[in-house]
């Protein structure tokens, strides 16, 4: 590619009234699909059948997993061994260091956050059997800043007891001289972090940027569609049963409009400066294929570990089903993913 291939600005500007109309088009459906699970979930007149949020729950999961690799680890390697860039760009595959990066540093995050959890509750003495309202009370103050889920201590024989408060709920229950410590914070503020962090929205941005001047625009236009429709149905599917405590009911809702707002955008900034950016520049190169490769080591983590692993290998009640609920389980996360690769064939 030549200099000026890379420093020239030329968008087409052929389908303009689609293009525009593109903007309230992926609005809508990569709205309603993240939004329809979590106000279906949430309504008293709508029923929708736990089986259909199972189903968009594992669907999601595929969706995730094959977004990490084709959808963007694919693209951030492409754009990092962009001809626009220094030779030296080449001489090292940043692409997947910077994804390795992003793996790593999730996954060193959550466990100094869980043992710095764990820490915390041994002070307060819940790893001894020791339990008090105000073990309690401290214990629901910090939950939403510890980044952990349930803590079991060896205790002597206990009556099960429930304590309630209006902004708290903690239970003991026995088990063989076990107590299972729950609160309703800690378990469900971590699934949200996990949840929220699959959407790597600066991405979402750049494809709407792209899309906005791209010469193959139907294209890639009705794949978009697709993308974030089948992506926001898995994500809405898993914000819908996040249990926060009433002040914070609102985040999976806000979760929901900002990824549906994040590529419609990115494609009216990108119809804005159709005069000056160049997808194809250095700058805009090197900045996609750095976000796409952070993003994808996040999504990755997330798709392996998070939803893979908590999902299957590690949650007893699927580890119990029938073969038949655990074939559908994972023959529906295979569509997601077999639907999403196959979308990464034309954008």
């Amino acid at each position: 590619m030549s200099s000026d291939e890379c420093i020239a600005v030329n968008n087409p500007n052929t389908y303009m009234q689609l293009r525009v109309a593109s903007v309230f088009i992926i609005l809508v459906c990569a709205t309603s699909g993240t939004l329809f699970p979590v106000l279906a979930r949430r309504s008293e007149w709508l029923h929708v059948p736990k089986s259909v949020f199972n189903f968009a729950k594992y669907f999601g999961s595929g969706v995730i997993i094959a977004t990490a690799f084709i959808h963007l680890l694919s693209p951030g390697l492409e754009e990092l061994s962009s001809p626009c860039l220094s030779p030296a760009w080449s001489d090292y595959p940043y692409g997947m260091a910077l994804c390795l990066l992003s793996i790593f540093s999730i996954f060193i995050l959550e466990l100094i956050a869980f043992r710095w959890g764990t820490s915390k509750l041994e002070k307060i003495g819940l790893r001894h059997g020791k339990y008090f309202e105000e073990s309690a009370d401290h214990y629901y103050n910090s939950s939403l800043q510890i980044h952990t889920g349930i803590t079991q201590a060896r205790t002597p024989r206990m009556a099960p007891k429930e304590h309630k408060h209006p902004r708290k709920r903690a239970v003991i229950s026995k088990r063989k001289n076990t107590v299972v410590i729950t609160t309703m914070s800690t378990a469900t503020a971590t699934e949200g972090y996990r949840i929220l962090m699959t959407l790597p929205l600066p991405k979402y941005v750049l494809i709407g940027l792209t899309l906005a001047v791209d010469e193959g625009f139907k294209i890639l236009f009705i794949v978009i569609i697709f993308h974030q429709t089948f992506e926001g149905l898995g994500l809405g599917s898993r914000l819908a049963f996040i249990q926060l405590p009433p002040r914070y009911n609102l985040v999976p809702v806000i979760a929901a409009i900002i990824f549906g707002l994040s590529t419609p955008v990115g494609i009216a900034v990108g119809l804005g400066l159709r005069s000056t950016y160049n997808p194809g520049s250095a700058t805009a190169s090197i900045v996609s294929g750095v976000l796409d490769s952070l993003s994808a080591g996040i999504l990755i983590y997330t798709g392996l570990v998070e939803l893979l692993a908590h999902e299957f290998l590690f949650n007893k009640e699927m580890m119990n089903s029938s073969n038949g609920n655990l074939a559908y389980a994972i023959g529906t996360m295979l569509l997601g993913c077999g639907v999403m690769a196959l979308l990464g064939r034309w954008a």
